[in-house]
């Protein structure tokens, strides 16, 4: 398949093309048709660093049975101020995400999506990658417009405790999972400490984005400082107790079934990592302000029980867990919600967002937390 061949619109694609990358994943499956149903690209408000493509698909005779009729294909973001060092940039997402869903296939072991296949080119640092359309099983997508009960956050801590502990330390994550981003080394490390890079954007949005200038302000903070607290915890967290973390945990990255279990989205992020990278941005992002204050110790030691309950014979103790989880707020802030513009989501969710990992920084002291460290 070449460069060219990758789509970053729906009509870019081709039956061959979707074949192709059905057959990597699902040896002995084809199509005999497709029909594009909707698109979401980005600037619609309705995508962010990729662009979805609803696809409806005829399989031949002899592919197997179980697979969906109705999948979406996630394609490239095309920004036509786009420069090639951002189209590197953002290669760097899609290509974890392809790794992600094609070699650790996420539903083996928590509620996910499944993968029907993937591709990433190199060269041109576009993608595609297929995935059963969620719709079909009735989900409910979240985001912070919609309110989250305890009991829907209690099942998405549930999922990621199965994650987090199945990997908890494991010797597999230097062996069979080696390839896997990590948090102070690989594409999506480099991509966040160069400076020339993240730290450029997010200064850039601040200076000229008043709501993000003024909320920083509020929080006697500047992008310079951070980004100094940042790294402070990607370095911290390299000596704690290692696992596979979702990496973008925001509730937004959520959805849930009818019965009310909890499911995960959105994989670009995930690395090597500590286990309150994944909770406080879920806490932080998922919970209104009010619903936090009141819960998150009761939530934290929930998410704990899980892991033990899993086998995580020396899972930290709660202070240990509180701490951490008040030192990890941090990146929901700068990397999470100030990398964003508003294009992506829309003014609510962008404000909103920033409003709850913001507020829960204050609350938590986390540059308080974080200065302990030295």
């Amino acid at each position: 398949m070449t460069a060219t061949e990758l789509p970053t619109g729906p009509e870019g694609l081709e039956l061959e093309m979707l074949s192709e990358t059905l057959s990597s994943q699902v040896p002995g499956a084809a199509l005999e048709a497709f029909r594009i149903l909707d698109s979401h690209l980005w600037g619609s408000g309705d995508a962010s660093s990729a662009g979805r493509i609803d696809i409806e698909v005829d399989y031949t005779p002899s592919s197997p049975e179980d697979l969906p009729r109705r999948i979406v294909a996630k394609i490239a973001r095309v920004d036509p101020d786009d420069t090639p060092e951002r189209r590197e940039t953002r290669g760097g997402l899609y290509a974890n995400e392809v790794n992600v869903y094609t070699r650790f296939d996420p539903a083996r072991i928590v509620e996910a999506p499944r993968v029907l296949g993937g591709t990433y080119d190199p060269a041109s640092h576009h993608f595609l990658l297929l995935l059963e359309d969620l719709r079909e099983r009735d989900v409910a997508f979240a985001n912070v417009t919609v309110p989250t009960s305890l009991d829907r956050m209690r099942s998405l801590l549930s999922q990621l405790a199965k994650l987090h502990a199945l990997y908890w330390n494991s010797p597999e994550l230097g062996t069979s999972l080696g390839w896997m981003e990590h948090h102070t080394r690989g594409r999506l490390y480099d991509m966040f400490n160069t400076p020339e890079i993240a730290p450029a954007a997010i200064a850039w949005l601040v200076e000229n984005v008043q709501f993000k200038r003024e909320m920083v302000e509020r929080m006697g903070q500047t992008p310079d400082s951070l980004f100094r607290q940042f790294q402070r915890i990607q370095a911290h967290q390299a000596t704690l107790a290692r696992t596979v973390c979702h990496g973008d945990m925001h509730i937004g990255n959520s959805y849930i079934l009818p019965d009310g279990t909890g499911g995960l989205i959105d994989w670009q992020l995930t690395s090597q990592g500590y286990c309150m990278h994944d909770i406080s941005y879920l806490l932080g992002s998922g919970l209104s302000v009010a619903q936090r204050r009141e819960h998150e110790r009761e939530l934290l030691a929930y998410y704990r029980e899980q892991l033990c309950e899993r086998g995580v014979a020396d899972a930290p103790g709660l202070d240990e867990l509180w701490l951490e989880y008040r030192r990890a707020m941090v990146w929901g802030v700068y990397i999470g919600w100030l990398t964003t513009p508003e294009i992506n989501y829309g003014w609510e969710i962008t404000v909103m967002n920033h409003l709850r990992v913001m507020t829960a920084y204050e609350d938590l002291e986390t540059a308080k937390a974080l200065a302990e460290l030295g």
